[in-house]
């Protein structure tokens, strides 16, 4: 590996991540913020603990009750004055279900003096539901669009059909009481509606558009799912104000500046990377072909790349895009560094990968084809066995994904 460059990689993403810290963005939000009544505080996602955290720092009066629902380890320690539940994610799971029914008892018979503090984060969709149909089928039918490839968009407009607490419907059931969400976002665009499948939003997507994707995917349904898709969510609502507090833009951006204090001439390729893994990792491959020879040069990309599952090996969309570019830039002075903002990437401890111009040929002294394990989905093991993994644990932020590809001195 080359230590240099890998050092500037994660520095750089690193350094990225910590500038979109959701504590910063919550202590501006509710700068100068009033209340007339009793304040609720709901605080769902995988930022969840810290921007419940923050809230109750900057508050400038006591929450009457509160609640934060976050992914499985990242409760760092109980929060005064509130109940933390962990959660499944990407599946929900009984203690989604158990976190999602203790919010709406919180959020019941409420007055329309009081407010529903709404710390929104990605991750929100599976930690934060109430299902329509059994919890089996829900569950099968996110397995179902995981392993088709199916877009976040394409996910939340199936799921928030199959649900009591999305697609608006939270911020329904907290009525007449006025809903105040901040959201920290994970989608590409910022649409407050896809965010999380938006439980405080109007739904701009249709039943035909969900029904458009069940066939696109050969979704397995039920019946009892199929007229749930027919069913329409809420077009408006009334008593909600929201606002965005951070996004993959702001990911980039300290990036860009990052790279600039280490040196890196940096450009930004995109903010809405939006394809297959591998596909990405080879294209971030040709461009730093293209610049062979020139020094450090950086190319920067964000958003939310897709893994059509063809194997059974273990690893996530940030990992399969780093590895996918190893053959591309074997031999170069040049790395590829991709990372989750939140610090996980599928199903693994690992928060992304990284892999140099040396990658390749240590694939080859461990006996590993690169081709194989990119058809079997094996990223995780392949890039373990190369030192490419990059573990961060969890950050406490979630927008979205930051890719860097690099050339040296």
């Amino acid at each position: 590996m080359q230590s240099a460059l890998r050092q500037d990689a994660e520095d750089i993403v690193r350094w990225a991540i910590r500038a979109v810290s959701p504590e910063a963005a919550v202590e501006r939000a509710l700068a100068g913020m009033e209340f007339s009544g009793r304040v609720y505080l709901v605080s769902v996602g995988k930022a969840a603990w810290k921007m419940a955290e923050t809230a109750v720092k900057c508050l400038e009066r006591s929450v009457e009750q509160g609640i934060v629902v976050t992914k499985y380890g990242h409760v760092v320690s109980p929060l005064p004055g509130l109940h933390c539940f962990e959660a499944g994610h990407p599946v929900p799971d009984e203690n989604s279900f158990a976190a999602a029914q203790a919010v709406l008892d919180m959020t019941k018979n409420l007055c329309p003096e009081d407010t529903v503090l709404f710390l929104l984060s990605g991750g929100g969709s599976a930690l934060f539901e109430k299902p329509l149909v059994p919890p089996e089928e829900l569950g099968d039918i996110t397995r179902q669009l995981l392993a088709a490839g199916a877009d976040i968009v394409e996910m939340n407009t199936i799921r928030k059909r199959l649900s009591a607490v999305k697609g608006g419907r939270f911020a329904l059931h907290c009525t007449p009481a006025h809903v105040e969400a901040i959201i920290l976002s994970d989608i590409l665009g910022d649409p407050p509606d896809m965010i999380a499948s938006g439980p405080a939003a109007p739904d701009s997507s249709t039943c035909a558009q969900a029904l458009r994707i069940a066939e696109k995917y050969s979704l397995k349904l039920s019946p009892e799912a199929l007229a749930c898709l027919k069913r329409e969510t809420p077009k408006t609502l009334t008593n909600v104000s929201t606002r965005i507090i951070g996004s993959v833009r702001e990911l980039i951006r300290a990036a860009e500046a990052r790279c600039r204090e280490l040196g890196y001439t940096p450009i930004v390729l995109t903010d809405h990377l939006d394809c297959e893994a591998k596909d990405a990792g080879r294209f971030l491959a040709d461009i730093l072909r293209t610049h062979r020879g020139e020094k450090k040069a950086a190319f920067l990309a964000g958003g939310e790349t897709v893994v059509h599952l063809t194997g059974k090996g273990l690893g996530g969309r940030n990992q399969e895009l780093a590895l996918a570019a190893a053959e591309g830039i074997s031999g170069l002075n040049a790395a590829v560094i991709s990372v989750g903002s939140d610090g996980t990437d599928g199903p693994t401890d690992a928060a992304g990968g990284y892999v140099d111009g040396d990658t390749l040929a240590a694939l080859g002294e461990r006996g590993l084809s690169l081709a194989r394990v990119l058809a079997d989905n094996d990223s995780y093991h392949a890039l373990q066995a190369v030192d490419g993994l990059i573990i961060t644990g969890p950050t406490g932020t979630n927008v979205n994904d930051i890719a860097v590809a690099i050339t040296g001195e």
